[in-house]
Order: structure tokens, then C-alpha cells, then sequence
């Protein structure tokens, strides 16, 4: 339990004058330096040993009694894997896990994103007929990347609206700022969920075929070394590629897109809008890191155990930060470019290729489906986490004649 709080928790300020990120609703909680130009970034991320990945996962928000007795309840244990993992064991780890996302993999799942995402576009029109307006999130975005992943990793396709739930409270646990009661709540959500991941990694073990877990296990993993690399594999591996559709979406339908809904109907038009949302909007716009040890970045002197905040793409958290940051690390530069915005190095996203893919094919049937849609709210709820961002909604409705 001790190393487990101390992975929840977040690590304390060091001397230097760090960039506050501001919360949504204004109140500076969590100090980090704020790294903005891309080529600096480039060096952090290439640059393991003297900045760790161990970070990564930590809670943004330091977890209280209540939520943390809920999950110890449940044995909930999430000793690091991959994306926090600064052992010799990553790379034999994470090539296990890039057998599931080679490029021909990947290149082979296309018909059945293009079967699941003509599907979807389909329930929104009929949605519209029916209701005379309907929700782009939950009709096309929500549940094809879940499909596509769990198929991908050879796991059961089911409890789809479960995974669903937890992977946003999970999200909203760790990288969020819950308050006391919030984090109860959202504690009681990721118990189910680790549960869950328990008996599926138990049943998928023991299971005949090819899988993720099996093939874990084969390389050495115990049961909780695969629960804690399932829990967030599971939710990266769909719910930001979710995000990114959503966001390429309302960006499209408000028309601050590089193109117009017509011209998203064609295969290079989605790929050129989401594309244009990764290097400007992504779901996933920073990143962290830690000084493993005194060392320095761009000439400036970077003392151990500093907490890094990686810009990888705009995000209006890092810029309410970097307004008030004077310090020679949060460089201005230029602006982010999608070449940084799966990460970069040994921990680069191993589902980057397979997440444009899903994006570009759902936003390009989902446009040539709808083409005569308007949005409905312009000013839609947003996800608003340290290191995710997308609208909850776009709600949308037929356009006149």
C-alpha cells in the first residue's frame, strides 16, 4: 500500500521557480516546469536517464483516507510497467506489447473500422430522423475505438458502456482535481474497473489463441504487473482516440478547421483535419516528467526531482502557466507540431499509427453519412484534464433543406 500512495501521490515542489498549471476554475495546484518548445521537449523525452518516466502515472491530485481505503479494499496496485516504467524491463515489456500494433496489424484493421465506423454514422442518422438531433460523441465516437482495441489485443469484446465509464473516471481520478467526495466516487468506479481487469486478465490467461495477457505472462509478468499495465493500456488505447474523433468533429462543425464538413467527406480531407487537431488539439497535449537527478535543459540548470510538464500540443492549461513563467526552460519557440504529439523515444505511443487511422476513417464516414448536419451547441462541457481535453458532446441536428 505504501509504494501504491506513493505512486498516487504527487511529488513536491523543488526550489526553482516552476510555472503553475491552473485548474479550471483558476486555482494554481499543481507546480511543474512547463516545457514548451518542441525541440526541448524532443531532448526531455530522448533523454531517460535523466528524465524519468516515473511520473507519468502519478495522481495529479493527492489522493485522500476515503478513496484510498476503497482502493486498497480491492487490492488495487499499479506498480510501473510501461509508460511509467525506468527499469531495465521496459524495452522486453514493451516489445510484447508492440506486437499487437506492428504496422500490418494495424493496416489489416482498416476494413473493420471502416465496417464499424459506416455503422455508427448510420444509428446518428437514424438518430436524427427519429429525434431530429442526436449526439456526435456518443453516436459515432464512443464505442468503435473500445471494439477495435479489445479486438486488436485479442480480448473479449464486451461491457463496452462499462469500460467506457471507467476509463473517463479513471482519467478524471488521476489527472483531474477532484475534490474529497469526487474522489470517492471516481475511487468506487476504478475498484469496479480493476475488478474487472483482474478476472479478464485471470480468464484471458488461461484462455485458447493469442492475447495481450497471455503473451505477458509468458514474458514473466505477474498478475498484478499485467493488471497495472491492462488498466491503462485499456483506457489510452480507446478513450483518447474517443477524444480526438470528438474534438475533430466539433472543430470540423464549428468551422475552425483548416476545411469545411464537405471537404472532410473524402479520405485526404480527414486525414488533413485530424492531423491538423493532433499538432494543434490532441486529447492528449502534455505530458510528464521527473529530473532523475541534477542535471540541465536548453542552458538551464535543472535540479533533481523536478516535476516536468511536457506541451505536446495547444492546450489551455499549459498556456494559462506559461504566462506567468519567465524561467529559461518554458521556452516560447515555436508552436507544437503533430511530430511530438505521441511522445517520442523508447516511450513513444505504441497505438499513434492505429489512433490517426480510426480517427481519419470515422471523421471521413461520418461526414459523408451527414452532409447536410449542423451543430447544435457551440459552447458544449469539456474534459478539461492536466494531460486530456475534448468536448463532452457535439450535439448536432439536420441544417435547413
Amino acid at each position: 500500500m505504501a509504494e501504491r500512495a506513493a505512486r498516487m501521490m504527487p511529488a513536491s515542489s523543488t526550489a526553482l521557480p516552476l510555472a503553475l498549471t491552473e485548474t479550471p476554475n483558476g486555482a494554481a495546484k499543481c507546480p511543474y516546469l512547463v516545457v514548451r518548445d518542441p525541440e526541448s521537449v524532443r531532448d526531455v523525452l530522448h533523454r531517460p536517464a535523466d528524465f524519468s518516466p516515473a511520473n507519468a502515472l502519478v495522481a495529479v491530485t493527492p489522493l485522500e483516507g476515503p478513496a484510498l481505503r476503497m482502493l486498497q479494499r480491492v487490492g488495487f496496485a499499479l506498480p510501473p510497467v510501461l509508460a511509467s516504467n525506468d527499469t531495465g524491463t521496459h524495452g522486453g515489456i514493451r516489445k510484447v506489447v508492440a506486437g499487437y500494433f506492428t504496422p500490418a496489424t494495424v493496416t489489416a484493421m482498416e476494413p473493420r473500422i471502416r465496417e464499424l465506423a459506416r455503422e455508427a454514422a448510420g444509428n446518428a442518422a437514424d438518430q436524427l430522423v427519429r429525434a431530429g438531433q442526436a449526439d456526435l460523441v456518443q453516436t459515432v465516437a464512443t464505442f468503435p475505438p473500445a471494439v477495435v482495441m479489445l479486438g486488436l489485443l485479442g480480448l473479449p469484446v464486451r461491457d463496452l458502456a462499462d469500460l467506457k465509464r471507467w476509463g473517463l473516471d479513471s482519467m478524471e481520478l488521476f489527472w483531474g482535481w477532484p475534490d474529497r467526495d469526487r474522489q470517492l466516487e471516481l475511487a468506487r468506479s476504478a475498484a469496479e474497473f480493476y475488478v474487472w481487469l483482474r478476472r479478464l486478465v485471470a480468464e484471458s490467461v488461461a484462455a485458447p489463441g493469442r492475447n495481450l495477457f497471455k503473451s505477458l505472462a509468458e514474458h514473466g509478468l505477474s498478475r498484478t504487473e499485467m493488471c497495472s499495465l491492462g488498466y491503462f493500456l485499456l483506457i489510452a488505447g480507446q478513450e483518447t482516440t474517443t477524444q480526438l474523433i470528438s474534438t475533430a468533429l466539433f472543430r470540423l462543425l464549428e468551422g475552425s478547421a483548416p476545411l469545411g464538413w464537405k471537404e472532410a467527406a473524402s479520405e485526404t480531407g480527414a486525414r488533413s483535419v485530424v492531423r491538423h487537431v493532433l499538432a494543434t488539439e490532441s486529447s492528449v497535449p502534455t505530458w510528464r516528467r521527473v529530473a532523475a537527478h541534477d542535471t540541465s535543459l536548453g542552458g538551464g540548470r535543472i535540479p533533481a526531482g523536478t516535476q516536468i510538464l511536457l506541451e505536446l500540443s495547444g492546450n489551455r492549461i499549459t498556456a494559462a502557466a506559461e504566462r506567468g513563467n519567465s524561467s529559461p526552460q518554458a521556452h516560447a519557440g515555436r508552436g507544437p507540431s503533430s511530430g511530438l504529439v505521441f511522445g517520442s523515444g523508447i516511450h513513444r505511443c505504441l497505438g499513434a499509427k492505429l489512433a490517426e487511422l480510426e480517427a481519419s476513417v470515422i471523421v471521413q464516414e461520418t461526414a459523408a453519412a451527414l452532409p447536410g448536419i449542423q451543430l447544435r451547441d457551440h459552447e458544449p462541457e469539456w474534459i478539461r484534464h492536466l494531460s486530456f481535453q475534448a468536448p463532452r458532446t457535439v450535439r448536432v441536428m439536420n441544417g435547413p433543406g
